[in-house]
């Protein structure tokens, strides 16, 4: 316990990559964060920054000493939550990675819902990409993540896995509105918007196109789903998106249709956690709320 505050320190000193921009974004002199900091590598036995010309970076052994303290503060969260349950007070603080697709309407749903038997219970949501979103789970900043084709799963537990089908999204007067399912090449023969090829959409849809006779040429290129669905309503253009990312009222002037499997099969949204690790209370039970919700969408 009595380290928890020089892990605050270092990790300040860690993301501002300087001890006095660190120093000044915690309210205190230098010269003092950086005995702070020069005192406990005494104790550690090992210098864990390396100095720059131009600020620090943790070094090898700051790297394992930093995920060291992750996993510490990881426990004693669960150990707190264990003994909030004993009172029969639910407390606790979730932090979720999840795609993007995930912010505007299951996700808010969802923690609503928890947070109406569980009031005592925080969150912190993270939108990620489907590696940064790994990356979070093993250097213990998230505690579950739910992510649309994730890239390596070497960390990844995978506690559910939905399959999810590509939709074209669109303007009501589109000419391609009125058809059931959509082959790929004819969405590819309209002005088409897609993702950064950083997200799942995107790969399925470059695999998809590697192997017909249409290339994506994209009017727009964005990281914005969000983005993409209003920018169809200027240009009659095509979007691509999950459908648990679509929520299309009538007067929207938006609709959707699903891509044909024969062209882009679909892919897996996958709610997971760090391999191996004990989560506390109440980000295990939320992690179950979330496994009820999708198993009803399936």
């Amino acid at each position: 316990m009595k380290h928890l505050q020089d892990f605050a320190y270092i990790e300040a000193v860690m993301r501002a990559g300087s001890i006095r921009k660190a120093a000044d974004d915690m309210n205190i002199t230098a010269s003092a964060l950086n005995r702070r900091i020069q005192r406990f590598e005494e104790e550690f036995g090992s210098e864990i920054f390396e100095r720059l010309p131009r600020g620090v970076r943790l070094n090898p052994a700051g790297e394992l000493l930093v995920q060291h303290f992750r996993a510490q503060v990881s426990d004693l969260r669960r150990v707190q939550s264990q003994v909030a349950d004993l009172s029969g007070i639910r407390r606790g603080h979730v932090s979720v990675a999840c795609s993007q697709a995930l912010i505007p309407y299951f996700m808010p749903d969802q923690i609503a819902r928890y947070r109406e038997s569980h009031p005592g219970v925080t969150f912190s949501v993270s939108v990620r990409d489907r590696e940064a979103a790994e990356r979070d789970l093993s250097t213990f900043r998230s505690d579950i993540a739910l992510v649309f084709e994730p890239v390596l799963l070497v960390d990844f537990e995978v506690l559910m896995s939905v399959p999810q089908t590509i939709h074209a999204l669109m303007r009501d007067d589109h000419p391609l509105a009125g058809q059931p399912e959509l082959r790929l090449r004819d969405c590819l023969d309209h002005p088409h918007v897609v993702p950064s090829r950083q997200y799942g959409v995107r790969y399925l849809l470059d695999t998809a196109a590697a192997r017909g006779s249409r290339a994506i040429a994209p009017v727009v290129e964005a990281d914005s789903f969000d983005f993409m669905r209003h920018y169809v309503l200027h240009e009659n253009a095509l979007a691509f998106q999950i459908p648990i990312g679509l929520q299309l009222w009538p007067g929207s002037g938006l609709t959707s249709r699903p891509l044909s499997g024969r062209d882009v099969p679909a892919g897996n949204l996958l709610l997971g956690q760090m391999r191996g690790r004990t989560l506390p209370v109440a980000s295990a039970r939320f992690a179950q709320s979330l496994r009820l919700a999708l198993q009803a969408m399936t």
